[in-house]
C-alpha cells in the first residue's frame, strides 16, 4: 500500500490535536487565571531585574566621574551631635574632665618608667566590684542578665558598692532579691 500525500497526514494529524485540545479546554480554563496571573508576575520580575542591572551599570560609570565622600552625609555619630537636649530631653552634654590630683601625675610618671605595672593598675581600675566590667555604666537589664553567674558573695559585693556609690533603688532590690534567693537552704544558687 501506498501512504497517503504528506499533507493529507498533515491535516489529520492537525484535526485530531484541534480535537483533543477542545476537549482539554474546560479544565485548562479553570486554572487560565492562575497561569496569566503567574506569567504577569515573572514579566514584572523579569523587568525590575533588568532594571536593576541597567542601574548598576549606570552606578558603575557615574561612579568614575564622581569623587567618592570620605564621610557620608548621612553617617552620624553621637560624638558628631551638638550637645543640645533632644526633642525627648535625654541628651546631656559629656562630663567635663577633671583636674589630676598630683598623685595621678606621679603615677603617670611611675608609668612612663614601668609599662607593666602600669597595665596591671588599668586592669584594676576598669574590673568594678565583683570583677563586673564597666559596672556602673550597666543598664538595669544587663546587670540581671549576668546575675546568675555570681555567687552570693558576689552578689553581696555588688549590693555594698551600690549602696555605697550611686544607691539605685531599682538595683539595689534587684541585688538584694538574688541575695535572698541564693542564701535559701535548698536554691542551690537557682
Amino acid at each position: 500500500m501506498k501512504p497517503l500525500p504528506l499533507p493529507l497526514r498533515v491535516a489529520a494529524g492537525l484535526a485530531v490535536t484541534t480535537v483533543e485540545r477542545a476537549r482539554e479546554l474546560p479544565r485548562q480554563l479553570t486554572g487560565l487565571p492562575v497561569t496569566v496571573a503567574s506569567q504577569v508576575l515573572q514579566f514584572s520580575m523579569r523587568v525590575q531585574q533588568q532594571v536593576t542591572e541597567l542601574a548598576i551599570k549606570g552606578d558603575d560609570v557615574l561612579s568614575t566621574l564622581r569623587p567618592v565622600e570620605e564621610s557620608p552625609s548621612w553617617a552620624t555619630f553621637d560624638e558628631d551631635l551638638p550637645d543640645e537636649p533632644s526633642r525627648n530631653g535625654h541628651r546631656t552634654p559629656p562630663p567635663e574632665p577633671e583636674a589630676e590630683p598630683t598623685a595621678a601625675k606621679a603615677a603617670e610618671a611611675e608609668a612612663a618608667e614601668d609599662p607593666w605595672a602600669a597595665e596591671e593598675r588599668a586592669i584594676v581600675e576598669e574590673a568594678g566590684p565583683a570583677g563586673v566590667v564597666g559596672y556602673d555604666e550597666l543598664t538595669l537589664p544587663q546587670l540581671r542578665a549576668r546575675l546568675r553567674r555570681f555567687s552570693a558573695e558576689e552578689v553581696e559585693e555588688l549590693l555594698t558598692y551600690e549602696r555605697a556609690h550611686q544607691n539605685r533603688s531599682s538595683f539595689t532590690g534587684m541585688l538584694a532579691r538574688r541575695l535572698g534567693n541564693l542564701q535559701q537552704p535548698g536554691e542551690g544558687g537557682q
